[in-house]
């Protein structure tokens, strides 16, 4: 078989993207109040409008804390069972400071769970956007320049080097939420790669985010052009004209609703410009960040296991398709419950959204 020939989608790598804000940290103390984690965000949240179900509560994982051993094996069991094959845990880095990174350092030194990984690189500036306070600069994303990319480097080499780190052809996987804010991406990329390849790696597998979220255009085109070995394609799951946004807009303003809209039935596809073999497919389950964000937030009613595995089906198939280093779908994620965006179970749902991947992978 040719690498580009239709492959079995179980030949196809199913990675979920995993946050870690899920234990107290000095930091969030600070900015929100003593004990603050997403789950404060959850437990508070209220419905908006009518038929809005919230709060949309965890079921048999518990309000759990990630500085516990048993709660992040019990999630890499639950993946591991249900057709998921590695986590991509967001990891923050602000010119050589590190928030949120005891769960995820924890899994690297202990050893467990036994369960692949990679690290997406989260540089963005966090502020107060999503609690009404969209001025308000908690910590800033800067880029001193290549002694801050040496040191960043070093600090992920042991990730790299473990035998759980998501690789291709030895080359680990390191995916960068906002390439177009980098000052200069083609230097970045070729200063990651000469480092890889000064420890003796094979060099890295480079992945940007291509985002697309209101269906309005990507922020970048071709993720090679970069120096970026692919690109991931991530855009919300629906589809609005013209007149609904306006009729949207009037509604947040009269009503005081949320921004809305449907789910849609049938799967996302990407620009033509962006259907190429290396450029990834992601997939979401459900959205809805209003816990976060209350009446600033988005929401996309209707979502339920039967449409999703319409998105899941047609991501594999596409996936399938791919030259074998593409071979990757993405799920968009495993634990964003401020977002109402999560494959973890839930109190309503149960293990609804973990099944459906698992029935298409073993009919695959």
């Amino acid at each position: 078989m040719s690498s580009t020939s239709l492959a079995p989608a179980d030949s196809v790598k199913v990675i979920a993207f995993y946050l870690p804000q899920f234990h107290p940290i000095p930091e969030n103390d600070a900015w929100w109040g003593r004990g603050f984690t997403e789950w404060t965000n959850v437990a508070k949240a209220r419905p908006l409008f009518p038929r809005h179900e919230q709060p949309d509560l965890p079921g048999e994982l518990g309000f759990y804390d990630l500085r516990v051993p048993e709660t992040r094996e019990a999630q890499a069991a639950l993946a591991a069972d249900h057709g998921v094959d590695a986590f991509c845990y967001w990891h923050y880095w602000f010119a050589g400071r590190r928030l949120l990174e005891r769960p995820f350092e924890e899994v690297l030194t202990s050893g467990t769970p036994d369960f692949p990984f990679c690290l997406a690189w989260a540089n963005q500036t966090w502020s107060g956007i999503w609690h009404g306070a969209e001025d308000r600069i908690l910590m800033e994303q800067t880029y001193p320049g290549p002694e801050d990319d040496r040191a960043h480097f070093e600090y992920l080499l042991p990730a790299f080097d473990d035998d759980r780190y998501l690789k291709v052809d030895g080359r680990p996987v390191f995916y960068v939420f906002r390439p177009e804010q980098l000052p200069d991406p083609v230097a970045f990329t070729r200063r990651w790669q000469d480092m890889a390849r000064a420890h003796g790696l094979a060099g890295l597998y480079l992945v940007a985010e291509i985002s697309d979220l209101h269906g309005n255009g990507p922020k970048i085109g071709r993720p090679e052009e970069l120096g970026f070995d692919a690109g991931v394609y991530i855009r919300l799951p629906f589809q609005a004209s013209t007149v609904d946004m306006l009729w949207m807009r009037f509604k947040r303003k009269v009503l005081r609703w949320p921004e809305m809209y449907d789910y849609s039935p049938t799967p996302i596809e990407p620009p033509p410009s962006l259907n190429r073999p290396n450029v990834h497919t992601c997939v979401y389950p459900n959205w809805d960040n209003t816990p976060r964000s209350g009446r600033r937030g988005l929401v996309i009613r209707g979502s339920s296991p039967e449409d999703f595995a319409a998105h899941l089906r047609h991501g594999l198939e596409l996936t399938a398709s791919r030259p074998q280093d593409h071979r990757f779908l993405w799920i968009k994620s495993w634990n964003e419950w401020a977002e109402g965006n999560r494959l973890e179970p839930g109190a309503s749902d149960g293990r609804a959204y973990l099944e459906v991947i698992r029935r298409i992978r073993e009919l695959a």
